[in-house]
């Protein structure tokens, strides 16, 4: 992390949330660059690494290649080619699967007549595919489902494949719609040209875009770990430390919780003996007085059990009690 950090603190995160699956995040401050740096690099990762499944391959009974049409059927089989590329699919696992469709009635056909096994879900059932305008015609299609984090042209997969009978579809796996980011000047302390960083990312509802976000940092991290596999710090002094910032502000904004919540232990309207006691023993506030024990208040000076039955009277008022009281 930036040394200027020590002055600034550590970045927040906010997370707008526009819809279920498209949010924003707002990274700031950041020092003047690093906006751009951060933002390009957690977007190429977004677009190009999450990992995503979709339709590979399909095979039609009586067809053997894409330009071809079925009887009674409403769309040539390209065209059902290319519906079949916008299904929604949430798979579990990596390998590839074989979905299937069979359909024999005169009726619209949508991706809910299509069977999956209990590790595949399509999000967009009512997705059109095609229609048959007669009964008893049979449309069988096999689908194969990969699950991949890249882009797999229609080149690589045939190198894959040996059954002549197979209708290829490239793939872009990435679950990922959209992602923009954008950086604002802020200002903080006597900081003017510090960085905002705005990132917007839309989904197609597989992943939540916060995974996202988790998923790019932990990918380039893992890179960048590279560099550095035994750990040596190099010019250390100019490095902020995030561990120690993140307990160094907690720590500060403890400090000041208690500012403002300091009550006055003669509030509670002691008895001279009882509040004296207390006072030279510096418990001062009635917040530092719930932290005492029983057992610590009696070890006090003049501090006796009427003292102590006092105390708890006078606490009790207040809806409080000593720490370890039932």
């Amino acid at each position: 992390m930036h040394i200027i950090h020590n002055i600034i603190w550590v970045p927040k995160i906010t997370h707008e949330k526009i819809s279920d699956f498209e949010s924003k995040f707002i990274i700031s401050p950041l020092p003047s660059g690093f906006g751009v740096t951060i933002g390009n690099s957690l977007r190429r990762i977004m677009l190009s690494s999450i990992p995503g499944a979709r339709v590979t391959w399909i095979k039609v009974k009586w067809v053997s290649h894409e330009y071809s049409t079925l009887p009674w059927v409403k769309d040539s089989i390209l065209d059902i080619m290319l519906n079949l590329k916008g299904l929604i699919i949430d798979k579990v696992d990596a390998w590839a699967e074989w979905i299937y469709l069979n359909k024999n009635k005169a009726w619209v056909v949508t991706a809910w007549d299509i069977k999956v096994p209990s590790n595949i879900k399509i999000l967009n059932p009512e997705m059109y595919i095609t229609e048959i305008d007669k009964d008893g015609l049979e449309l069988n299609i096999d689908i194969r489902i990969e699950k991949q984090a890249w882009y797999l042209g229609i080149e690589e997969l045939k190198k894959r494949e040996e059954d002549v009978n197979v209708l290829l579809i490239d793939a872009n796996f990435s679950p990922v719609l959209n992602v923009k980011y954008d950086i604002q000047n802020v200002r903080e302390l006597d900081i003017s040209s510090l960085d905002s960083l705005e990132i917007t990312i839309k989904t197609n509802w597989v992943i939540a875009p916060q995974d996202v976000l988790v998923f790019s940092s932990d990918m380039l991290k893992s890179y960048f770990a590279l560099f550095n596999e035994e750990g040596m710090q190099v010019e250390w002094e100019f490095i902020g430390d995030f561990k120690k910032l993140i307990e160094r502000e907690k720590a500060e904004i403890k400090t000041e919780l208690e500012k403002e919540t300091y009550t006055p232990v003669e509030i509670m309207w002691l008895s001279p003996r009882s509040l004296n006691a207390l006072i030279n023993w510096d418990i001062l506030s009635v917040e530092h007085l719930v932290r005492c024990t029983e057992a610590k208040l009696s070890s006090i000076k003049w501090f006796w059990k009427k003292a102590m039955t006092e105390v708890r009277s006078a606490l009790k008022d207040r809806w409080l009690k000593l720490l370890g009281d039932d």
